[in-house]
């Protein structure tokens, strides 16, 4: 059984990952890695469309490579504000960040060259070059989704189980089960 003092502890972590609007420093470099985010819009009946989605973080705002024809990209063309996640997900050693803000639709040459820096995160240079893949992605995704958060909040799985936990969850073998 977790003591009192572990317990407030660990309601004192969650209480502090309240949404900010600032970020810290080490949350940008985990944004400026090479992962898949959960992009979050909002549909027409008010239920929430999430997404994987390619992403470049810069300059305090994601940018994600899109279709125009695509349900995230009419969703904020009717409601402008999306969420994006970007966690890592090693068994007690979890941790990530969301944004919540604003979101806007770019398109034409501003566009293009945003979505060809995004696909270029994610393929290698024989893969954009080659005729029947990078190109197919540039037809495809013609427009740039730019988020700009207004919000932040922040976990750190491995913070709390040192803090609330004693390390016992992350360093006891056969605690955590393995992911699939």
């Amino acid at each position: 059984m977790v003591g009192l003092a572990a317990l407030r502890i660990a309601q004192g972590l969650v209480e502090g990952k309240m949404p900010t609007q600032t970020l810290d420093p080490t949350l940008q470099e985990l944004l400026r890695g090479r992962y898949i985010a959960s992009l979050g819009t909002e549909n027409a009946d008010g239920t929430i469309h999430l997404t994987a989605v390619w992403y470049l973080f810069e300059d305090g705002r994601f940018f994600i490579a899109t279709s125009s024809k695509s349900r995230k990209a009419r969703n904020i063309a009717a409601r402008a504000r999306a969420s994006l996640m970007v966690d890592v997900r090693k068994p007690g050693a979890e941790r990530g960040v969301n944004g919540a803000g604003k979101a806007e639709l770019i398109s034409g040459e501003d566009s293009a060259g945003l979505n060809r820096r995004i696909h270029s995160r994610y393929m290698s240079s024989a893969a954009m070059a080659d005729p029947h893949i990078g190109p197919v992605f540039a037809s495809f995704d013609d427009v740039t989704i730019r988020v700009t958060p207004g919000a932040w909040t922040a976990w750190n799985m491995a913070a709390l189980d040192a803090q609330a936990l004693g390390g016992r969850l992350g360093g006891t073998p056969g605690y955590l089960l393995p992911l699939d």
